[in-house]
């Protein structure tokens, strides 16, 4: 039995969490530079606002209807995940992280007798301690977890939780008619017009298709997600840390520039970030890649790519950041505007999986130097702050830095923007 714990329209939810007088008015948190919608409350959805709204076109609407914008405040959604993710595993250790926002937890070996219950008197502990409104599904298998948690969110008469715990099909099966074939876990806008095309237009018909027909049409994914809107579970629990097979950090600058310090200094924060993660999961990269690329939306777009391969596999900010910007030095043209920049690291290995070399080309010394270094410049920035020590070239220009002009405070994790409350004489 599992439950999916999934917080309603989370990144609005925080910022309601410190503006309560929110609550009712439309609201949407914008993207890098505030330019789309990346979440919009319920309030905003009804006025038509879509996922991805472009803000310049939908600014006469936004006044008109007092929308209430903010940039994106990823220090405090994640700060406010961890705290959720913290109370989640004090109910069980058999937790899975699945996104910012939702969890998958498995009940099996809970003693628990009434689901519905179980899951109402949670999401009002969630509501007391964290602040955050939340839809939890609840059912045998992830599949049917996650489209109740859905069915949750949307039906107002359920409350937020919705159990199809230990029920028979026939009280089942609406719930799932009820739900769109692209609305289910794996299926999306790829799978859905083809699934369409054969009469298959909702979670029930998928159900009912042919296991046979299902692997036919999407392989063994086909059949796993039939069997489990069946009830039969396929996706176990993941609780184990996956290995990543690649990191990659981007960022659309504040303002497209020609400015090669300008751009120099985008590279080498980017680095640092992929690095410092690397590290963090002890891996190591042995490829990578730097893409630059102007305004899609302007005359004259280009995009540029350099790929890159290492002697010795590593996690040093410095070599990294040293051979993309010598590199790119030597090729790229100064007087087109940049107005993003990517750096990915792949073909990750442990780092004590490095070995030598019969021509030489490893050198082992050196890759151990460079790791003791860079374990002291992590152990400095986890105690004294990230800002406190970092590469010079970090520091040319801050130029590209996303505009985040509308952003609200870091209430709970920058002690210059804590939340003060003031008490009225009287």
């Amino acid at each position: 039995m599992f439950a999916l714990i999934d917080c309603n329209n989370f990144f609005v939810s925080c910022e309601r969490l410190f503006q309560p007088d929110l609550n009712g008015r439309p609201v949407v948190v914008l993207s890098s530079n505030d330019g789309c919608a990346v979440a919009r409350s319920n309030e905003a959805k009804a006025l038509g606002i879509p996922m991805g709204a472009p803000a310049f076109k939908y600014r006469d609407m936004f006044k008109q209807h007092q929308v209430k914008q903010f940039s994106a405040n990823f220090e405090l959604y994640g700060d406010i995940s961890d705290r959720l993710t913290r109370l989640l595993t004090t109910v069980t250790s058999q937790i899975e992280l699945y996104s910012v926002d939702e969890s998958f937890l498995d009940l099996t070996e809970m003693n628990i007798t009434d689901y519905r219950a179980w899951g109402d008197q949670l999401r009002q502990r969630i509501w007391r301690e964290i602040g955050v409104p939340v839809s939890i599904g609840i059912a045998p298998t992830k599949t049917l977890a996650k489209l109740a948690s859905e069915r949750a969110k949307k039906d107002r008469g359920l409350d937020g939780v919705l159990s199809l715990a230990k029920l028979p099909d026939w009280l089942i099966d609406p719930q799932l008619a009820a739900v769109p074939i692209e609305s289910i876990w794996g299926v999306g806008w790829r799978l859905g017009p083809k699934l369409r095309a054969i009469g298959v237009h909702t979670a029930l018909d998928l159900k009912q298709l042919p296991r046979s027909r299902a692997t036919q049409m999407m392989g063994v994914h086909g059949r796993q997600m039939v069997c489990e809107l069946n009830g039969m579970s396929c996706l176990p629990l993941e609780r184990e840390h996956k290995v990543r097979q690649s990191v990659m950090h981007g960022r659309m600058f504040g303002e497209d520039t020609t400015d090669f310090s300008v751009i120099e200094a985008a590279i080498a924060s980017l680095t640092a970030r992929a690095t410092h993660r690397l590290r963090q999961d002890g891996l190591l990269a042995q490829r990578a890649c730097l893409s630059l690329s102007g305004n899609r939306h302007k005359p004259g777009y280009k995009r540029h790519e350099l790929w890159f391969t290492f002697s010795t596999p590593t996690a040093d900010t410095g070599l990294i950041t040293a051979q993309i910007i010598a590199e790119l030095d030597k090729t790229y043209n100064r007087a087109e505007q940049c107005h993003r920049a990517n750096v990915l690291l792949f073909d990750l290995v442990p780092q004590d999986s490095v070995q030598a070399d019969l021509l030489g080309y490893v050198d082992l010394q050196q890759n151990t130097r460079s790791q003791s270094r860079l374990a002291a410049v992590d152990q400095i920035a986890a105690r004294f702050g990230k800002a406190r020590i970092g590469y010079a070239a970090e520091k040319l220009s801050q130029a590209w830095q996303p505009k985040r002009q509308l952003r609200s405070p870091r209430y709970t994790t920058n002690w210059d923007e804590l939340p003060q409350a003031r008490l009225s004489p009287g």
